[in-house]
């Protein structure tokens, strides 16, 4: 079941065409299909990068000699542990800039809610007449 807030569909002109005043002044936003784009070609980036450190640890321990080849070990798990930071870190970049611009959508959605409120006409107000007062009958005065 639809929300009340949420923002309304958009209209149709005369000439059946959907306005485009809407992605003009940012009424409708594009930000999930855009932000989906974004956020996987980032992990591809990422996952680049991890396979560009997993080669260089490869690399290092075929090619070197003793010390070398120890060292290629810490850069392999540092390697593993960069990458799955960076990870991390743009999955919670990604979220922040969702919540955000979900967080414009709905306070459009409330802006249209009200300027429908605003538009609608208020009830006549109506002042209560006040009753008669009654007698107070005082029980302990019966005849």
């Amino acid at each position: 079941m639809p929300s009340r807030l949420e923002p309304t569909p958009p209209t149709r002109d005369d000439a059946g065409k959907v306005p485009f005043r809407e992605l003009l002044t940012f009424e409708r936003t594009l930000t999930r299909p855009v932000t989906l784009l974004i956020y996987w070609s980032g992990l591809g980036l990422i996952a680049l990068v991890g396979f560009a450190l997993i080669g260089v640890a490869v690399g290092v321990a075929l090619r070197g000699d003793g010390w070398e080849a120890l060292l290629a070990v810490p850069a392999f798990v540092f390697g593993a542990l960069l990458v799955t930071a960076l990870a991390l870190l743009w999955r919670g970049a990604s979220e922040f800039y969702v919540a955000v611009f979900r967080i414009a959508d709905e306070l459009t959605a409330v802006r249209q809610r009200l300027d429908q409120l605003a538009e609608t006409p208020a009830p006549p107000v109506v002042t209560p007449v006040p009753a008669e007062p009654r007698p107070v009958r005082n029980q302990a005065l019966k005849p």
